[in-house]
């Protein structure tokens, strides 16, 4: 393996002295050369550690096309780390080292011989040409791109045949012109896992910028009101405790003593998160029919889905009710949290639920001061709510005016109609929640903060066509009941 390992590195170092990038017959041999790389590793990884007796392990196709799938990522990335620094790849190749590992040998290697860290990358036309091509794409498919590259709208009424001919024609290949697109796409596979292939590389950042976007445009209701955490990782939360207050000072008569103090801790709820995804496919069909609504409308599509799980789980609890950290259900006269008799949204009903919250204590029986902030409720109660919170005086019984002490009272109305539609004809809650800085109620925590799903091209054995996951780490926990009070609500009737 190690000779192989020298020969790219020879390949790339030709390439690197003249200027230019790999011709057609030297990016043949480094493809070459590395399927034999993967097989090696592949077959290495079946083996059993040295010194220790045993078979050798299976090795499935999956977990090797997944070996093969990381290698060539790993490879890829690090040939190009070091060719830009001018380093050699192939001692961090051949030694397994990842790409992080290659990176901090790269900030050492500068300091110590007083490189300059801030290095300024050109960008080449390949990459002039994919970011022209991905806007391209994008605006054929209906979306808005605000700064298009240059040249995206020239290229913008190209099929995605012409797009693939030229993205090949540019790394070589000759005689496309007349292939079929059944041939085209044939081609096209062969490159899935070439790191330095266009088509593949421009139909991934299109993908991702059309999720994305959809993701962000999703109408959902939930991190308005909810709080947002972070973990790193997949295991439980455990020993963690909020610490209580310290004792009021006593009074120490003339010649007293003073009284020993023991503060008391409370531990906080578990919070934990759980892996989310789909996966979907650009069929053979769909490269053949010209199918340019794929990039756009499929990952929006999915886009919308996660999103909407998440606001699921969010007011599916609000509605259900379900027991929380502490054995009570979330919402209950314990919990000091709840309406008795349910009632439509009027100004008596919002004051009731004012005076529980404001009334509530901390874990350690002691007085708090919390601040509404949000009145979240059904669709249909928008209009009484902001005609409530609008108006400056109010018909008393005697039927004259009175000032409206909720005028402009600082609440945020959160209209969700997830909750109509849990609820069908029977009664529909609604609820109101302290401002998030002083009460948590529920938090939404995801993996390392990244609130947007990932998404990554797999190959897929016996799947004709290109095919990408998507997954998101993500965890609903209640944190707190004080920081909500529910009002069960009443059925409500909205008649076309």
């Amino acid at each position: 393996m190690d000779e192989f390992l020298r020969r790219q590195e020879a390949i790339v170092a030709l390439a690197r002295s003249e200027g230019r990038d790999l011709t057609e017959d030297e990016r043949q041999e480094f493809d070459t050369l590395q399927r034999k790389i993967d097989d090696a590793r592949t077959a290495r990884a079946g083996q059993p550690p040295e010194g220790e007796p045993g078979e050798p392990t299976e090795v499935t196709p999956a977990v090797r096309q997944q070996a093969i799938q990381e290698e060539r990522v790993r490879t890829a990335e690090i040939l190009g780390i070091c060719q830009h620094f001018g380093l050699p790849p192939a001692e961090h190749i051949r030694s397994g080292a990842t790409v992080d590992r290659v990176r901090e040998d790269v900030i050492r290697h500068l300091q110590e011989t007083g490189a300059p860290l801030n290095v300024s990358v050109q960008r080449d036309e390949a990459d002039k040409y994919r970011s022209a091509a991905v806007d391209a794409l994008l605006m054929r498919g209906g979306l808005t791109v605000e700064k298009p590259a240059p040249g995206a709208t020239e290229m913008r009424h190209m099929s995605l045949r012409d797009l693939a001919i030229e993205s090949l024609e540019r790394e070589g290949e000759t005689g496309l012109q007349r292939m079929s697109k059944d041939e085209l796409f044939t081609m096209l596979s062969r490159q899935f896992f070439n790191p330095t292939a266009a088509f593949p590389a421009i139909l991934d950042d299109a993908i991702n910028k059309s999720y994305a976007t959809g993701y962000q445009s999703v109408p959902a209701t939930f991190d308005i009101w909810t709080s947002e955490g972070s973990l790193s990782d997949f295991k439980a939360t455990k020993s963690d405790y909020l610490a209580g207050p310290a004792g009021d000072f006593k009074l120490v008569p003339e010649g007293g003593e003073l009284k020993h103090d023991t503060p008391v801790d409370a531990k906080l709820p578990q919070r934990k998160l759980e892996t989310y995804g789909r996966q979907f496919t650009m069929s053979r069909q769909a490269f053949i029919n010209d199918d340019i609504g794929f990039l756009t409308t499929v990952p929006s599509r999915y886009a919308a889905a996660g999103r909407r799980t998440i606001n699921k789980q969010v007011y599916s609890i609000l509605f259900n009710n379900p027991a929380i950290y502490d054995g009570t259900p979330l919402f209950s006269t314990g919990h000091r949290n709840l309406i008795a008799t349910g009632t439509d949204v009027n100004a008596e009903a919002i004051q009731r639920m004012y005076l529980l919250m404001q009334t509530q204590r901390d874990q350690f029986d002691e007085a708090i001061t919390l601040t509404p902030a949000f009145l979240v409720v059904p669709v249909g109660y928008g209009f009484a709510v902001r005609t409530i919170l609008g108006s400056p005086t109010i018909n008393t019984p005697g039927n004259t005016q009175a000032v409206n002490p909720l005028y402009n009272a600082p609440l945020t109305v959160v209209e969700e109609g997830l909750l109509n539609s849990l609820a069908g004809n029977n009664a529909i809650p609604w609820f109101l929640v302290a401002d998030k800085n002083q009460a948590r109620s529920i938090q939404v925590d995801y993996l390392n903060g990244q609130k947007i799903p990932t998404i990554r091209r797999m190959e897929t054995p016996g799947q004709l066509g290109f095919v990408w996951d998507i997954y998101h780490d993500w965890g609903v926990t209640v944190v707190d009941f004080r920081g909500i009070a529910k009002n069960p609500g009443v059925p409500l009737s909205i008649n076309p």
